[in-house]
C-alpha cells in the first residue's frame, strides 16, 4: 500500500454543513475503491486564492491523507473532477 495526500479546494459559497458533506463523499469513494483514510486536515478557513478560479477569490482547503494501491488516486480524481463545489484538487504520493 502507498501512502497519499489529496488537496481539495471548496468553494467558499458553501455553508458548513454542505463542505463537510463533500469531504465526507471524497472519502467515501476513496474507502469504496480500497483506501484507508488516516488523517483529514481542515487548512485553517476560509483562505484567500492567489488568481480567481471560477469567478471566486476564496476557498476552503482540505488535506486528506491515506493509503491505497496505486490504482486508487486515479478513480478518485476521475469522480472529484465532476463535483460541483470542488475548484482544484491535487493528489500526490507521499515518499516513505
Amino acid at each position: 500500500m502507498n501512502k497519499y495526500e489529496l488537496a481539495v479546494v471548496v468553494s467558499a459559497k458553501l455553508e458548513d454543513e454542505a463542505r463537510a458533506e463533500v469531504i465526507e463523499k471524497v472519502k467515501a469513494m476513496i474507502t469504496r475503491f480500497g483506501g484507508n483514510v488516516t488523517d483529514v486536515d481542515e487548512w485553517g478557513g476560509k483562505r484567500r486564492f492567489a488568481y480567481e478560479i471560477q469567478k471566486m477569490k476564496e476557498g476552503f482547503y482540505y488535506f486528506i491523507h491515506f493509503e491505497a494501491e496505486s490504482t486508487v488516486p486515479a478513480e478518485v480524481e476521475q469522480r472529484i473532477r465532476i463535483m460541483d463545489n470542488v475548484l482544484r484538487y491535487l493528489c500526490v504520493k507521499q515518499e516513505a
